[in-house]
């Protein structure tokens, strides 16, 4: 791969990494559009036994071939780059500006439900896939079921890396959006803020654990069922719609463990309420801005990678 290629790679991996960032659109959505979603995960399944052998016995050069190393060093880099970068800034807006932040990610799930549908041959069996999650994804989402609560034991930060990190190599799940429904996401960003180094860390070798096994399930999967699944996966990011809905009044709240009240379970009600209950600026209009933001925000980076790649072919 070519030094310009490297860079490029670079940067589609601080795209995949802001995805993963925001609980909205995930970073295998960015590697599907970007054109290397298929070379990411032959990469991380080649890191197997035998490669692993390869390597202890001093044997680099052809480990590093066999693991499409330069790729993955460049596309991880720019991945992890995004992560530390982004942290506070995405723990300021949640908190402090939830509306417009949420609208955006609406818009953003909504555009990547629509550019992965456009890859599924839709028949019976796909749309009934489709339904099915969409159906499921919908009530497992919904806010008025009460969350789990933020745990900050190591076993369960392990386990929130391990299964977060699937999410991301998938198409159309956000790792983020795994880490809001495991009660995770805010300490995660703060704990990435901070640079807590023990707390990174564990949940770096969950990652690690959870990709290397997944990507072999991921792989098989796509091979034998890749239409289905893709209906699934667009069933089930469609569904999950109403767990981001900018607009929400708190039923319960619980106090975290640094002695803030958080919500626990909430429901979605229209902007007019929202204003009338809460005495406060619904901001539709700034929601309606940031949701077409984040809707075309996908198509932008589709329309940018196809020029790249006919600027490449010639």
């Amino acid at each position: 791969m070519r030094k310009t290629n490297y860079i490029l790679t670079f940067f589609k991996g601080t795209a995949m990494g802001a995805a993963d960032v925001i609980p909205g659109v995930s970073g295998g959505t960015i590697a599907f559009i970007t054109g290397i979603y298929e070379r990411f995960i032959n990469a991380v399944k080649s890191i197997n036994i035998a490669n692993i052998k390869l390597l202890l016995k001093g044997q680099f050069k052809k480990f590093w071939t066999n693991i499409d190393g330069m790729f993955l060093a460049a596309l991880l880099s720019g991945i992890a780059a995004s992560f530390v970068s982004l942290a506070k800034i995405m723990t300021f807006l949640v908190e402090n500006h939830p509306i417009p932040v949420w609208s955006f990610f609406s818009g953003l799930i909504v555009s990547s439900t629509i550019f992965i549908a456009r890859s599924v041959k839709w028949n019976v069996k796909t749309l009934a896939a489709f339904i099915i999650f969409a159906v499921a994804a919908f009530f497992i989402t919904s806010p008025e079921n009460s969350p789990l609560n933020p745990n900050e034991e190591y076993w369960y930060i392990f386990l929130c890396g391990a299964v977060a990190v699937c999410a991301m190599i998938l198409p159309g799940i956000s790792g983020s959006f795994i880490l809001v429904l495991l009660g995770q996401y805010l300490f995660m960003m703060k704990s990435l803020a901070e640079f807590n180094f023990v707390i990174i860390v564990i949940f770096l070798c969950g990652a690690v654990t959870g990709i290397a096994l997944f990507s072999r399930v991921l792989s098989w999967l796509f091979k034998h069922f890749k239409t289905i699944m893709l209906a699934s996966l667009t069933g089930f990011m469609f569904g999950s719609l109403n767990k981001i809905w900018p607009w929400k009044s708190t039923i319960s709240t619980f106090i975290d463990n640094h002695g803030k009240e958080q919500p626990l379970s909430q429901k979605n009600i229209l902007p007019s309420v929202y204003s009338e209950t809460t005495n406060s600026d619904s901001q539709l209009i700034f929601a309606l801005i940031f949701a077409l933001t984040g809707f075309l925000l996908i198509f932008i980076i589709e329309f940018i990678s196809k020029k790249i790649k006919k600027t490449q072919i010639k």
